[in-house]
């Protein structure tokens, strides 16, 4: 998942795009999806991912992150955009992703309905587990306060 090509300063580097998206993929019995992170054991989170362009519609990019990270599929539709943006310091681990003097993220939260068993597939290089969990439990689970919030707000968003 690199980043775009992002001028920043003058300078030329692949830099991630300070925007990105939170997908909660989910059961209809809200059984949560929760990935674990291969350069931070014990850091469980839902999708994310930045825009790969700064033209990449945000549905567009909760699309391509899931299949990146799950291998999961589904037509854009069936992604939900909740229209609920968090905006968070970038953690210091990843700050050298970003342009120079970048500090803050812009997450959009989505969310996606899987049937019970859906096939998991994840990408070896970013992601190491993965666990269904009660949304509750989920929520307890997530190192992101961001993302254990959007969790708990999950029901709200079910129509």
């Amino acid at each position: 998942m690199q980043g775009s090509l992002f001028k920043a300063k003058g300078v030329n580097k692949n830099f991630k795009i300070p925007e990105s998206v939170l997908v909660v993929i989910h059961t209809p019995a809200l059984d949560v999806l929760l990935i674990e992170r291969t350069d931070h054991p014990g850091f469980w989170q839902s999708v994310t991912g930045s825009r790969d362009t700064l033209h990449e519609d945000l549905q567009t990019t909760a699309q391509r992150e899931v299949k990146e990270e799950t291998g999961i599929f589904l037509p854009l539709q069936d992604f939900i955009n909740w229209s609920v943006s968090n905006v968070y310091d970038i953690y210091p681990a990843w700050q050298h992703r970003y342009p120079p003097g970048m500090t803050r993220n812009t997450e959009h939260v989505f969310s996606l309905c899987v049937l019970p068993g859906t096939q998991i597939q994840l990408s070896p290089a970013e992601h190491t587990a993965f666990q269904w969990l009660d949304y509750r439990m989920a929520a307890d689970a997530c190192y992101s306060p961001s993302n254990a919030e959007a969790i708990l707000m999950l029901p709200r968003f079910l129509t």
